[in-house]
């Protein structure tokens, strides 16, 4: 019998405990999080939970932590990698988790960067068919995640660059999750009346309604695109404001 390869979790939050159910069949999984208790997650999964020395052993180290966490522990981890190793990201933006790879990852290790672009919410169905962003960072195992994520989880792949990600994430999530945020804080009432049009906005909101605030400033923050297409909205919105005024006038 083929022995399972281990895979090391690092942050168990809402993502992190999410793709449990999803990894557990596939390897031996151990998790780690210096601000949670995890006795009911591993009661729950059957798997081990360990120290963060023995989860950066693993053959497969993940980080499942907010980017503004990522550089840090990706130091804390270092001491502990040996070469043939691999270690993954999950961070919503791109370009600043591969810098920070390349930056302090050690010659014979390799790293790849994904982004999962659902959550908890989206994928509470299950996930075949959802998207996921691969950006390798460095050796040759891309392939191999690439081949994992779509014969195993069935998920749908887009190979990029984390430049490219990011730019196009400036619109998919910085103005999404910006509408979600507006819409929340105008404490909508429930609507009966729906039109079609009203009910996708509504399911729209709905999926991002109770993401972290760290993730909607992670998103805000980090990509480096974002401000110029807030900026494009807030325009956009000024300048129709002015329209209606205008016309109200007449």
């Amino acid at each position: 019998m083929k022995t399972k390869q281990t895979f090391g979790i690092i942050g168990i939050g809402a993502f992190g405990e999410f793709m449990l159910k999803h990894v557990t069949p596939y390897f031996d999984v151990r998790i780690y999080d210096a601000f949670k208790n995890l006795d009911e997650v591993e009661a729950t999964y059957h798997l081990t939970v360990t120290s963060l020395e023995d989860v950066s052993k693993c053959d497969i180290v993940v980080f499942a932590v907010p980017v503004k966490e990522l550089e840090k522990t990706v130091a804390s981890v270092v001491p502990f990698l040996k070469a043939g190793q691999l270690v993954i990201d999950l961070c919503s933006v791109k370009c600043k988790p591969v810098e920070i790879l390349k930056r302090l990852i050690p010659a014979g290790v390799d790293a790849v960067s994904l982004h999962p672009l659902f959550g908890p919410q989206s994928g509470k169905n299950g996930i075949s068919g959802l998207n996921v962003t691969v950006c390798n960072v460095s050796g040759d195992r891309a392939p191999c995640i690439i081949a994992f994520l779509k014969d195993k989880l069935s998920l749908n792949i887009f190979e990029t660059t984390p430049e490219n990600h990011d730019q196009e994430m400036a619109y998919v999530q910085g103005l999404t999750h910006m509408i979600a945020k507006v819409f929340v804080r105008m404490d909508v009432p429930d609507i009966h009346q729906q039109t079609k049009t009203y009910a996708h906005l509504n399911d729209m909101v709905e999926l991002i309604r109770y993401d972290s605030e760290e993730l909607f400033l992670a998103i805000q923050r980090d990509n480096p695109y974002v401000r110029e297409t807030t900026e494009k909205f807030f325009a956009a919105v000024k300048a129709l404001e002015e329209k209606l005024n205008a016309a109200s006038n007449q």
